[in-house]
């Protein structure tokens, strides 16, 4: 579901459902009938397979993943655990960690909720109680599940007969071959899917239905300092309420299932909620004779399109550095052969922002200072706790935290906090899981081929020995330990090998994840068919309009922030960096007037 289809529709009458008639479907699924490709009906849409780049890799050729069966031989060599190879390479003390001088928290978190409006891996549905079971009887593969095995002398768990518990990624049909593929089940598209959800039946749910204003639904219970908060899920058992038993606070709803992971990517949640009401509102003035239908729509296109602007414009020059305008060419408009879809190594590739995390989240008060109690709170403590969004102040002090404060820099030596590492999702789990041997085990559930594959797929070289893996990681302790883990470069898991390599000039990637992500951002935006800057999308005045619209502008407008860093990505000190909100131009709605 994409609602700047129906926003189409409305301005364009019954032309748009007359030709889905000619087509003779006139009964589509949902995610059909919303796709942007009217040759490629199947192109970005919900609840399809995830493109694959190169062919998939299991270990019967079909399904069953890589390293499942012991010793078998890869390249001449077994694989190893996932555990064994996070223990060894990816471990990072919480008060062992450099901060990046020149990338805000806001970047790390922009990241995540632009990766989350793009893909979704649902995990195969289960009959054990949270879908994991318990840890004592998870160790062997028994579909869906692949538990993650504990090495010997394993520095955390050291109870025999443990494994972390992991369910494979539901599959997609593929009547065609019969290997695996791995289900997408949100629209590929930067489309603010985050915000309105991917299927009609969520969209609906999260509109406000008492009028016909076109408002999202917001929280009935509290607010924020007088300003809205998302509304709560239906569910007696959500998962939010064992965060804090006292609190009594379900999770959010909203337009993607993982709103609650964590706060910063609630408060950004939280701010386009409100956008979507205020520009509504605006319209509805600019308009008064719209209907509750065109101003959702036309609000909703709106968000898109300003979703697609930050990411190109302000996001991705920072993450891709000097391979920007090399995997991002000027835009020369919609490709209709171009499959926008989300490919299945980009997402693993795009997970590169685990990274940038650091282990504590900042709160700050009106004045940018750590005052508050809850300053400087260690992040497992904060994982599905929307509780302290209600009760500790809201998403200001959240906010004015990751304008000021540092991303995680992300080194060879410090590559995720333990906070990840050893403690994720501990207060639901019946043991803390570990952030990175999750990763390498998706990949292997993916059936991803192995760095060098992937290496050769850009054009790069490919590391035969350690030398050669020393030369193209520029480190010579590291390379020693692939090979000591992996027998060969080419068994390397895609996803560490790529999160190993030295960044691009002013990136925030190596040159394998740089290829990778830029390529499948040109696809998302040359494949759009409602990508903003196409000239049959919107007016030049409502292009000019919203090419004035910033990051900081949504907080100034959706916060009771007052000052605010003009380039919120980039590190910014207070108050040197900081300018009245008065001083930030605001966005030009007079253009969207009939």
């Amino acid at each position: 579901l994409d609602g700047r289809d129906m926003a189409w529709w409305v301005w364009c009458g019954l032309e748009g459902m007359a030709w889905w008639a000619w087509q003779g479907k006139d009964n589509l699924p949902c995610t059909t009938l919303f796709s942007h490709s009217r040759e490629h009906p199947h192109f970005g849409v919900a609840n399809h397979a995830y493109a694959r780049w190169l062919p998939a890799e299991y270990e019967d050729g079909i399904s069953l993943p890589r390293g499942l069966i012991g010793g078998q031989l890869y390249h001449g060599h077994p694989l190893p655990l996932v555990r064994q190879v996070s223990n060894e390479i990816i471990t990072t003390s919480n008060e062992d960690v450099t901060a990046d001088d020149q990338r805000s928290l806001a970047f790390m978190h922009f990241g995540q909720w632009i990766d989350h409006d793009l893909d979704l891996a649902p995990e195969s549905s289960t009959n054990m109680d949270n879908g994991n079971g318990h840890c004592e009887s998870c160790c062997n593969y028994a579909p869906p599940y692949f538990p993650i095995k504990i090495p010997p002398g394993d520095p955390r768990i050291k109870t025999p007969g443990i494994c972390l518990p992991f369910i494979r990624t539901a599959p997609a049909c593929n009547p065609r071959t019969f290997v695996r593929e791995q289900l997408n089940s949100i629209t590929s598209f930067i489309d603010a899917s985050s915000v309105y959800g991917s299927e009609e039946s969520l969209a609906r749910s999260l509109r406000n239905q008492s009028n016909s204003l076109g408002l999202m639904a917001i929280n009935q219970n509290f607010s924020d300092a007088g300003l809205a908060l998302l509304p709560f899920e239906i569910n007696s058992n959500s998962l939010c309420l064992h965060t804090n038993k006292t609190a009594k606070i379900p999770c959010f709803k909203a337009g993607d299932a993982r709103v609650d992971e964590n706060l910063g990517l609630t408060a950004i949640h939280t701010l386009f909620l409100r956008e979507h009401n205020r520009i509504a509102g605006e319209l509805k003035k600019l308009n008064p004779h719209w209907n509750g239908e065109k101003l959702y729509q036309e609000t909703r296109k709106i968000i898109g399109a300003l979703n697609q602007i930050f990411t190109y414009r302000d996001y991705l020059p920072l993450l891709l550095g000097n391979d920007f305008y090399k995997r991002l060419p000027v835009y020369r408009g919609y490709n209709k052969n171009v499959d926008p879809s989300i490919s299945n190594v980009f997402s693993l590739a795009f997970r590169f922002g685990h990274g940038s995390v650091p282990p504590f989240v900042p709160r700050l008060d009106e004045k940018f200072q750590n005052s508050l109690p809850y300053s400087r709170t260690p992040l497992h403590l904060t994982f599905m706790a929307p509780w302290r969004i209600v009760a500790e102040g809201g998403i200001d002090p959240l906010v004015r935290g990751f304008m000021i404060d540092h991303s995680k820099l992300m080194r060879q030596d410090q590559m995720m906090v333990e906070e990840l590492q050893e403690r994720l999702f501990a207060q639901l789990e019946h043991i803390g899981l570990d952030l990175s041997a999750l990763n390498l085990q998706r990949g292997r559930d993916h059936g991803l081929p192995g760095y060098n594959a992937w290496r050769r797929f850009c054009g790069l070289s490919a590391p035969s020995n350690e030398a050669q893996l020393a030369a193209v990681l520029r480190n010579r302790k590291l390379a020693k330990q692939f090979i000591n883990l992996y027998g060969t470069p080419e068994n390397i898991d895609i996803w560490i090998g790529a999160m190993a390599e030295p960044f691009v000039p002013n990136g925030r990637v190596g040159p394998l994840m740089a290829c990778l992500i830029g390529t499948q951002f040109r696809k998302l935006r040359d494949g759009d068919r409602y990508w903003w800057e196409n000239r049959e999308v919107f007016t030049s005045w409502q292009r000019r309009a919203l090419r004035s619209e910033s990051f900081s502008r949504v907080i100034c407008d959706n916060t009771h922030i007052k000052e605010v860093s003009r380039d919120i990505f980039r590190m910014n000190r207070y108050p040197r960096d900081f300018v009245s909100c008065c001083d930030i131009k605001s966005l030009d709605l007079s253009a969207w007037k009939d």
